[in-house]
């Protein structure tokens, strides 16, 4: 039997990921077309973040989602600090921070000598071993932000609580492991989109074969 608890979770869960939706219809976050994913595969649909994180007020209210999650039922944080990876991340992390009154940090991509990428806390972070991190990240498609951003996390000795982002594109990923420890992590997400993506060529690509223009959109603007 359903207990009350429960229903009244699904139904807030509910309540949220309506008003997420419409937070990035309204802003024209949500667009339409043929785009080139960062994954690099093509989709045929593609949330633009920055519509919505270049609005303070907007922004605030999805992370009060987040911090709202993240207290007890005396309304003390769960957590000890919140990161998230450059770019969307560093907005995210430090309006739920502050939100939470804890410390928001952010972690970089660093090209090591051999041509690797890999995530790094610079800036004279820091994560005390234990400390409970709550990781969050804009738009989740492969999980490569954040799967990059646990190792960091790890060795420096934090304990990741949970991985929250505001869409959720990857199909429904419930969990991420870490590709250094093997630890598997919980994923939240305030509005889990369903939206097929292919991977590039008329081929495998429905939007390749019929000819519509490719876009890329991002942080140059340009479009292929």
């Amino acid at each position: 039997m359903t207990t009350i608890k429960p229903a009244l979770e699904i139904a807030a869960r509910a309540t949220i990921a309506a008003r997420t939706e419409e937070l990035f219809r309204s802003s024209g976050a949500f667009r339409e077309g043929h785009f080139l994913l960062k994954s690099g595969r093509h989709g045929d649909a593609y949330v633009e973040k920055f519509a919505v994180l270049s609005d303070p007020a907007t922004t605030s209210e999805l992370c009060g989602f987040w911090a709202a999650g993240s207290r007890d039922a005396d309304g003390e944080p769960t957590v000890d600090l919140v990161a998230g990876p450059t770019t969307g991340g560093v907005i995210l992390a430090f309006e739920t921070g502050r939100q939470l009154g804890l410390r928001a940090i952010f972690a970089e991509e660093v090209r090591a000598a051999d041509g690797t990428t890999h995530r790094e806390f610079r800036r004279g972070f820091r994560i005390e071993p234990g400390e409970r991190v709550l990781l969050v990240d804009d738009i989740l498609t492969t999980g490569g932000s954040l799967l990059a951003m646990i190792p960091a996390v790890e060795a420096m000795g934090g304990e990741i609580v949970e991985c929250a982002v505001l869409v959720d594109r990857s199909g429904g990923k419930a969990s991420l492991t870490s590709p250094r420890t093997g630890r598997v992590y919980p994923v939240r997400s305030l509005w889990q989109l369903d939206l097929p993506t292919y991977e590039a060529g008329p081929a495998t690509c429905p939007l390749c074969l019929d000819g519509t223009p490719l876009h890329a959109p991002g942080s140059t603007g340009a479009g292929a």
